[in-house]
């Protein structure tokens, strides 16, 4: 059983709020119509079990959640970064949460990367003639 909830009638988003990006996809999730939960990864630790059902939900390894090129990334790792484990990047993200790279939303067993408000759109918007995705 997996710790990150997964109730179709709810979105739940992963971002940070010391990012404007995120500030932005938050505001529209906020917005919309369906039930949410925002996890504000900057105010609420994120377990490394969390972290990595995310990861595998989104099909990604977790180093790929991190902005590697993002300036603070790279004044205290450097190239070296690209060589974190996945315990590294569980400890960057928990302890830097600026350096996620992009929110990311959860719907039923649905994963997302939500780069910016746009592709939130995207995500909420209805299949086309109602069916259902296969």
């Amino acid at each position: 059983m997996g710790t990150i909830a997964m109730d179709k009638r709810q979105i739940t988003l992963y971002y940070s709020s010391e990012n404007t990006i995120g500030k932005q996809i938050h505001a529209y999730v906020q917005s919309s119509k369906k039930k949410n939960l925002a996890v504000d990864i900057s105010k609420t630790e994120v377990t490394g079990t969390q972290w990595v059902e995310l990861a595998d939900g989104l099909n990604k390894d977790i180093k790929d959640l991190i902005a590697m090129d993002h300036p603070d990334f790279l004044n205290v790792y450097g190239e070296q970064g690209q060589d974190l484990d996945e315990n590294d990047c569980i400890k960057i993200l928990q302890k830097e949460p600026h350096l996620l790279k992009h929110a990311i939303a959860v719907n039923g067993e649905k994963y997302i990367v939500l780069e910016n408000a746009a592709s939130f759109k995207k995500f909420i918007a209805p299949d086309s003639a109602g069916l259902k995705e296969s």
